[in-house]
């Protein structure tokens, strides 16, 4: 119910959104937006599997930052602006060589004096990859990170999506990267088989037959296993919280690493009852809980 309730029932705002499009070393681009309250902090919002920007989620979370006074930067991952992106590659749960290429243009403004970073779902696996892989060597003006419903576990998430109840969600998900891949196959003629793709009901069998080999791993297990952020969190250094909700119904117990954040002073994980998937709606209030817990554990810092 509280996964699915934000997406048909919220009603939210647009943001006053300037696009700014940056290129990537590889020749692609990303395209930013940004809500901008002329300050010198900011918050990099990345978003979910196969999200955007407009997501009610992200607004929420731009909204409540906007309103602390915070400039926000919501980063449309490749091909999720609105427009196919120029490269076969796209992106994946563990690319954060792009996340990195937007840090380091926003330091090239010369503007900011802080960045924070919240990431929602594989947005958060992303965030927590990054400040994990980056450790001791990530960027002083970046003081925090928060990430919402991670599956930290790729491999232990996907097996919980294989299951019955989360069928609605698997197929959608199935669908809509169906369709990136259709237009990946006219832009590169050859390159992308889509034979049988309707016989695909599960993340292991998309990922073996593109998400490994497009993006240079042997399978979908080797993919999980060198991007599941779980193995970089004990090497944070910059206070950053993880919020899963025990309901969730993408996570499994692998994706709540409490032995890790007992363990670090930097990786702290709370684990609410209730939540479900980016849902942790509160009925009658502009602002969902997840958002205003991120708001304090940032200016906490």
């Amino acid at each position: 119910m509280l996964t699915i309730y934000p997406s048909l029932f919220r009603s939210i705002r647009p943001a006053s959104y300037r696009r700014q499009r940056i290129t990537t070393p590889d020749n692609d681009f990303l395209d930013l937006d940004f809500s901008e309250k002329d300050s010198d902090r900011a918050v990099v919002i990345l978003h979910g599997l196969e999200g955007n920007s407009g997501r009610k989620y992200v607004l929420g979370m731009v909204h409540i930052f906007n309103d602390a006074g915070f400039d926000t930067v919501s980063l449309n991952f490749r091909g999720c602006s609105g427009e196919p992106n120029h490269q076969l590659r796209f992106y994946h749960s563990g690319e954060t060589g792009d996340l990195h290429t937007v840090i380091q243009y926003l330091l090239s403004l010369n503007k900011y004096k802080t960045i924070h970073l919240v990431g929602f779902s594989l947005g958060g696996n992303v965030t927590l990859k990054y400040v994990g892989e980056k450790g001791n060597t990530l960027s002083n003006v970046i003081r925090s990170a928060v990430a919402i419903s991670v599956p930290v576990d790729l491999k232990d998430s996907s097996g919980e999506l294989e299951k019955r109840h989360n069928t609605i969600y698997m197929q959608r998900f199935i669908r809509d990267l169906g369709n990136k891949l259709l237009q990946k196959q006219t832009r590169f003629p050859g390159t992308i088989d889509l034979a049988d793709y309707d016989k695909i009901k599960s993340f292991r069998q998309f990922d073996d037959r593109y998400t490994a080999p497009i993006h240079g791993f042997k399978d979908a297990l080797t993919y999980w296993e060198h991007c599941s952020s779980k193995k970089y969190l004990a090497d944070i250094r910059i206070p950053t919280l993880l919020i899963n909700a025990k309901d969730d119904p993408f996570l499994g117990s692998g994706c709540f690493p409490y032995d890790i954040a007992g363990n670090s002073p930097y990786f702290h994980l709370e684990t609410p009852y209730s939540g479900g998937h980016v849902g942790f709606v509160k009925f009658g209030e502009d602002f969902y809980w997840s958002e205003k817990r991120a708001l304090a554990f940032t200016l906490s810092v």
